[in-house]
């Protein structure tokens, strides 16, 4: 007969005793239990002891989580929480060195749980280490140890960012500002500045003033890799908390070494910051980890996102300072100066303007200011057009003088391209997006040129001409051409070029020719069978097929997967690891101190699901995760990966993907053990190609093809390389 389902079997550790096996009964008080296991060993005053987790968290038991408990875990009887709390309090302001630091240390570890740090906060706990780091007395390990103290009990949201004082700030900004300081303390300093920055707008502000441009670089240049991706954060969070008016983009302001970082638009185009990063981080000999990778991601969403405001603008056409702008295109590319009143009647200056604007390629030949009132791109394809002129004319009066030279069904229209092209560039760089919690994605191209966006449309604008020509399109193609050249931009992205000059050789092999064959290519490998015995027998095979799917999840389950803890402070480098039991009955969970190099086994994760207690799996607002945090501190890119298994009346284990892959794979497995359909988009992708394939491997076999058991062998490599080949 199986055990009840409240009651569970554990052994429980007590220093210096042999450990007590017992059996907890889930519906009794905790205290009950306590006072029961502290009877056995003849402790007196059961009240100040406490269960917790006999593994590397420490975690306390406690009510709201000792459902977790599940059957031979290890316990171990200990110091109730606010017992801790008390006594760490009373030893951090030892007189003796030694319990001093000894007391940090325990500090530091024991703030990771949030029922210690409860109790550690109720005792005025944060404030007590504020004073310590504002005293100025401690150094070295004491103020590592201090640090990494207050950085976790601040991780749990317990205590308002807003509460700090002004000389709190200070004197964790000197700890960046130093040029010599211990690499622990300028970590949790550089940590404990970006949770200020991104948890409080007025903290920003205090940061902000304390903090320069000149002070944070010479971090970038060291060889320490945690220290550059805190310093890039830094960076990145106090652009992100900028007030719009700080962000406008200044091309001729770049000498600015001791500006604050209020200036944020100035500090991200000056030079000396951006060829830093490129020859210290991205071009190290180091390889970039994760979160270096996230970091100047964000970086490059940020800097593209200083366009926005012009991208949203529209041009005015009674404006007489952007109409200049067009009038300088126009110089540039004919070669004509501004025209006096005198220099003839208005009907023949017209005339003449109209002429010169329709070789332009503007849409409105009479006024083009008008084809800017689109939005996006509007004022920024003006700006990029302005650009080309300037620093690369050659190319530029190539192109206007080239196209005027065609039929009028043949040219390619330089204003209604550039326009369009701002447009679709600012589609694939998303520009005006906020930055995915999870995404890698960066472009090490970007990072080699001041005006890498505006070089970016310089070489995709002569991609444009090129390809236009190799069309031979009129005005009719003009869409399919965008197209083309939306491929091809897309296709050498892909590759992540290293430098603007290898984008262009990319893009030259990338030719329109090249693209029809890839195209082909494709459309061969997914070629459909639309015959009415071809669509019966792809109905017929679908449910196999489905189950080879579904086996092929649940393996997955099987091997597990690494999920990242992510709170308010991003980098945390906290893990856990969830897989599925080989009999597919149990879910295995448990934290891990490190993200794994391989498959977690079964026995080192302390907790467990049954499958059967699962009641429901549910996904992106649903989840309790989402809900607790709040929407405004959600972007769309993790409300995707956001998952929930419901068990019992309202325990849930919540779950971040770490991508869309992991996250469809994940949430197919979890409804197929339940029963239900399994209706991700990768599921119809996987459907879509096996069942593609196997209808190949049937025709072919009604064909009587032998198609063998096993691949051939590979061929040997020749022991002679001595053998030339005879033309004769």
């Amino acid at each position: 007969m199986p055990p009840p389902a409240d009651i569970v079997k554990v052994a429980i550790e007590w220093p210096g005793a042999f450990p007590k096996l017992m059996e907890i009964d889930q519906k009794k008080p905790l205290s009950a239990i306590i006072k029961e296991v502290c009877d056995g060993w003849n402790l007196p005053n059961p009240e100040t002891f406490a269960l917790q987790n006999a593994d590397s968290t420490n975690f306390y038991i406690t009510e709201k989580n000792r459902n977790n408990i599940k059957n031979g875990s290890i316990l171990r009887l200990t110091t109730s929480a606010a017992q801790m709390a008390q006594q760490l309090h009373e030893r951090i302001q030892s007189s003796s060195m030694d319990m001093k630091l000894d007391a940090l240390k325990d500090l530091a570890n024991s703030s990771r749980d949030i029922t210690f740090a409860q109790e550690f906060i109720n005792l005025d706990g944060i404030s007590l280490l504020t004073q310590m780091v504002e005293s100025g007395t401690d150094f070295g390990d004491l103020l590592s140890f201090t640090l990494t103290a207050f950085v976790e009990l601040m991780d749990h949201g317990i205590v308002s960012w807003d509460t700090f004082s002004v000389a709190f700030i200070k004197k964790i900004a000197s700890y960046v500002c130093k040029s010599a300081m211990d690499t622990a303390v300028l970590q949790r300093s550089l940590a404990i500045l970006e949770s200020m920055v991104l948890n409080s707008q007025d903290l920003y502000q205090k940061v902000a003033q304390e903090i320069t441009i000149g002070q944070l670089i010479p971090h970038l240049q060291g060889t320490d890799q945690d220290i550059q991706t805190y310093t890039i954060a830094v960076i990145n969070a106090l652009f992100l908390k900028a007030p719009e008016e700080k962000r406008q983009f200044d091309e001729d302001n770049v000498n600015i070494l001791d500006c604050p970082l209020t200036e944020m638009a100035h500090i991200l185009a000056q030079k000396q910051l951006r060829s830093i990063i490129l020859s210290n981080v991205i071009r190290s000999n180091k390889p970039i980890n994760d979160e270096m990778a996230h970091q100047l991601y964000v970086l490059q969403v940020l800097t593209f996102n200083l366009f926005e405001d012009r991208m949203m603008t529209k041009m005015d056409p009674q404006d007489q300072a952007q109409r200049d702008i067009i009038f300088e295109l126009r110089r540039i590319a004919f070669d004509v100066e501004c025209e006096s009143n005198n220099s003839g009647s208005i009907e023949k200056r017209k005339s003449m303007y109209t002429r010169d604007y329709k070789k332009l390629g503007f849409i409105n030949h009479v006024n083009p200011a008008v084809d800017f009132t689109q939005i996006p791109p509007g004022m920024l394809a003006l700006d990029n057009m302005l650009y080309f002129a300037r620093h690369h004319q050659d190319a530029y009066i190539r192109i206007v003088l080239e196209n005027s030279s065609r039929e009028d069904k043949h040219e390619c229209p330089f204003g209604r391209s550039s326009i369009e092209l701002t447009k679709m560039l600012c589609e694939i760089l998303k520009v005006g997006e906020l930055p995915s919690e999870n995404c890698h994605d960066f472009h090490p191209m970007f990072f080699t040129h001041d005006r890498s966006f505006a070089e970016f449309f310089c070489i995709c604008i002569q991609l444009l001409n090129k390809t236009w020509k190799e069309m031979r399109a009129t005005s009719e193609d003009f869409n399919k051409v965008m197209q083309v050249v939306k491929e091809q931009i897309t296709r050498a992205l892909t590759i992540k070029p290293n430098s603007l000059d290898q984008f262009k050789s990319r893009l030259q092999n990338l030719s329109y020719t090249e693209i029809l064959k890839l195209r082909q290519s494709e459309r061969m490998n997914q070629e459909d069978f639309q015959s009415r015995p071809i669509l019966e027998l792809r109905e017929k095979i679908q449910p196999e097929i489905m189950e080879l799917i579904k086996q092929q999840r649940l393996n997955r389950l099987c091997e597990g997967t690494c999920f990242r803890k992510i709170s308010s402070r991003r980098r945390q480098d906290k893990f856990w690891y969830c897989r599925l039991s080989p009999n597919h009955k149990v879910l295995h969970y448990g934290d891990l101190e490190e993200s794994p190099q391989g498959e977690v086994p079964h026995d080192s994760l302390q907790d467990k699901l049954p499958v059967a207690d699962i009641k429901a799996v549910v996904t992106g607002k649903d989840c309790p995760h989402m809900k607790e945090k709040g929407a405004l501190k959600q972007n769309k890119e993790v409300l995707e990966l956001a998952f929930s298994v419901l068990y019992e009346s309202d325990e849930y284990l919540n779950f971040i993907a770490p991508d869309k892959h992991e996250y469809c794979v994940w949430t197919d497995g979890l409804n197929a053990l339940l029963g239900k359909e399994m209706t991700s988009e990768f599921t119809r992708s996987d459907m879509d190609t096996l069942l593609n394939m196997e209808m190949k491997l049937r025709l072919l076999d009604l064909e009587n093809i032998q198609i063998p058991e096993v691949p051939p062998p590979i061929p040997k490599e020749p022991s002679n390389y001595d053998f030339v080949y005879d033309c004769n």
